[in-house]
């Protein structure tokens, strides 16, 4: 926020959409990094610095740092100027706080809630005085999503070995692998010889086969055993296979598994509960929240 208040200090009109610009070449930002979205296209409703620029434009406002003149426009105000003379090294959330109108901005969002909410949301925006309210969701968002990885996989090792095999055929399934459920279950357990689990379709026509090794396992998984899964698979003469666990992958593992000729794709716990999440296997949807931004060019006045 510092850096777009020292930008206005020339006391000129601003357009809101040119300053996002003007501070990425003041920070020497190339385009790529203008444009980075969110981590994993999450909750974000536009690049990551764009929603910076336009929230820091949103917070000076309230404050009172900064006045709106026309739509789209913006330039310092007198009390703006006034801050800039006192140099501080920062400008946050914690440092705007000293202002009432901002305060009661805040306070705006609070007016329905209950004394325990409103502590908890001054606890988490004092934690988060740095960030946007799009950080702040998009850091939640992924906190969830950690511990919902931690609880999938626990449950999964907690599993029969029955409801292992039947979570990988429909898991497999819903990627896109198989054909049908009950083609699929069929070519899960039919083998068991040599390190081999099953055979899966790559297609839905069955153009080509995968073989698979699926192993429930609390530890790291160690290289002899991707050794023997390749061994198994250059017995049937296969040229591709999918070894998943609930554990971990040794590096030694992994990279064996990529300077081999035969395509061996591993997939480790995190990886598979992330393939869960992604096609909806034992999880759920709880809650959706859509975030919309302001059209800049729908309010700028046509001259």
């Amino acid at each position: 926020m510092l850096p777009l208040l020292k930008l206005s200090s020339d006391e000129s009109e601003h357009s809101s959409k040119q300053v996002v610009n003007e501070l990425g070449d003041q920070f020497g930002l190339s385009q790529e990094e203008r444009e980075q979205p969110y981590p994993g296209g999450g909750s974000g409703s536009g690049p990551v610095f764009y929603d910076r620029v336009h929230w820091a434009l949103s917070y000076l406002k309230n404050a009172g740092l900064i006045d709106g003149t026309r739509r789209g426009f913006f330039k310092i105000s007198g009390r703006g100027l006034d801050v800039l003379k006192g140099n501080p090294d920062t400008i946050n959330v914690k440092f705007l706080k000293q202002f009432s109108e901002f305060n009661e901005f805040l306070n705006r969002s609070r007016l329905d809630k209950d004394e325990a909410s409103i502590t908890s949301i001054k606890k988490l925006q004092d934690y988060f005085t740095d960030k946007t309210p799009e950080e702040v969701l998009e850091d939640g968002y992924h906190l969830i999503r950690e511990n919902l990885i931690r609880e999938l996989l626990n449950n999964v090792k907690n599993s029969k070995p029955s409801f292992f095999e039947k979570l990988v055929v429909e898991l497999l399934v819903a990627m896109g692998y198989g054909g049908s459920i009950k083609e699929a279950g069929q070519a899960i357990g039919k083998s068991g010889d040599e390190g081999i689990d099953g055979i899966i379709k790559e297609d839905l026509l069955g153009l080509d086969v995968i073989y698979l090794q699926a192993k429930k396992w609390d530890g790291t998984i160690g290289r002899p055993e991707i050794q023997k899964f390749a061994g198994a698979l250059q017995g049937q003469r296969a040229k591709k296979g999918i070894f998943i666990t609930t554990g971990k992958f040794s590096n030694d593992a992994l990279e064996y598994a990529q300077n081999i000729d035969t395509k061996i794709v591993l997939i480790d716990g995190n990886q598979l509960a992330e393939h869960m999440i992604e096609h909806n296997i034992g999880v759920s949807d709880v809650k959706k929240y859509v975030i919309k931004n302001i059209n800049s060019d729908y309010f700028e006045e046509k001259v």
